[in-house]
């Protein structure tokens, strides 16, 4: 059961035109360095969500399970959790039908341990399967992304940005120090 995510758009935390700001970049250059930007600023991203174990951009993620657990609990790698978007039963014709309301709902601590709390009501899974989307991340419907994690990215691309072209090396210190206090802990 690993969730996969379903929607394409993605809205970085951190735009382009903020990133060029944070650079000193000379806005009469055409775009020429865009690209590069863009994409110094997807990988730094991605690796403040790594480190803080957390998701940085808002999306819908779908799960599909083929028993509901015992304990009635559906712990999930996606946090912030902001909203169950739909839960169904799907048949072994690829059928789909939604299940009521409150069947499936969040846990109670979307972030540090988000998970799903199944109702001992649910229909059985015989023959058939469990269909769960839900959205996740900070931004748009969830909360606002910490100044200090956007801090680390626009740390992150500075740092790429500098050093592009040269050898690979650690990412500058102060990113722990700005990541660590809003990591989430795992038991």
């Amino acid at each position: 059961m690993t969730p996969i995510r379903v929607d394409a758009a993605i809205v970085e935390p951190v735009t382009l035109a903020e990133m060029r700001g944070h650079l000193r970049l000379d806005p009469d250059d055409g775009g020429a360095e865009h690209a590069l930007v863009e994409r110094l600023i997807t990988a730094a991203r991605a690796q403040v969500e790594v480190a803080a174990r957390c998701i940085l951009v808002p999306g819908r993620y779908r799960l599909m399970l083929t028993a509901w657990p015992r304990d009635g609990r559906v712990p999930l790698p996606l946090s912030p959790l902001v909203a169950v978007g739909r839960a169904g039963l799907v048949d072994a014709g690829g059928v789909v039908t939604d299940l009521a309301p409150g069947l499936v709902r969040l846990g109670e601590d979307t972030r540090e341990a988000p998970g799903l709390v199944i109702d001992p009501a649910a229909p059985s899974l015989l023959n058939r399967a469990a269909l769960i989307e839900v959205e996740a991340g900070h931004g748009g419907a969830g909360p606002p992304v910490p100044p200090a994690l956007a801090q680390a990215i626009r740390l992150l691309v500075a740092h790429g940005f500098e050093h592009r072209g040269d050898a690979p090396g650690p990412p500058p210190p102060a990113v722990a120090t700005l990541v660590e206090p809003l990591r989430r802990l795992r038991l």
